[in-house]
């Protein structure tokens, strides 16, 4: 490599000594820039690689479940608006017995709750959803005032579920 006169002429006066000390801070200073930039930036995605890997094959799991699940539910008969309503009915008087009240306008069902369970509540609309066809289309839903039983917290309020056309 040809360097700038100015350059040449300052290195010409050093002595081999300075030359061999100035060529050796060059080359170290290459091989730090190097590690920076090159090196260093792979040797971290490397090590990350494993449990990124880890975690894109969770969500992969994840994802194959959710589309087994919503293909069983493509694959199930069309219910009519009176079988999807009795199924309905069924699993309200099934999961809350008293604490719910069921009733339809049109084609939408609203459930009034008193101090459901949140399993009980998450159980049911997966349930509504499977057996009935029914979806949420409204929810508003407020813990109950008072003591958290030994089930966790209880729920009032209204969910309306959308069933399946006349």
């Amino acid at each position: 490599m040809k360097l700038p006169a100015s350059l040449q002429l300052q290195w010409d006066r050093l002595a081999p000594r300075e030359r061999r000390s100035v060529a050796a801070a060059l080359a170290l200073v290459a091989i730090a820039l190097l590690w920076w930039v090159a090196l260093a930036p792979a040797l971290r995605t490397l090590r990350g690689a494993e449990a990124q890997h880890q975690l894109l094959d969770a969500q992969l799991q994840t994802m194959h479940r959710l589309q087994a699940e919503a293909q069983a539910l493509q694959a199930q008969p069309k219910l009519g608006f009176e079988e999807a309503l009795r199924a309905l009915e069924a699993s309200v008087r099934q999961r809350f017995g008293t604490t719910a009240q069921l009733s339809v306008v049109g084609d939408r069902a609203t459930v009034t709750l008193k101090g459901a369970s949140a399993d009980a509540l998450a159980q049911w609309l997966a349930q509504a959803r499977i057996n009935a066809r029914a979806l949420p289309a409204e929810a508003r839903l407020q813990r109950s005032p008072g003591a958290v039983p030994a089930t966790g917290p209880t729920w009032d309020g209204t969910l309306v579920m959308s069933l399946p056309a006349r």
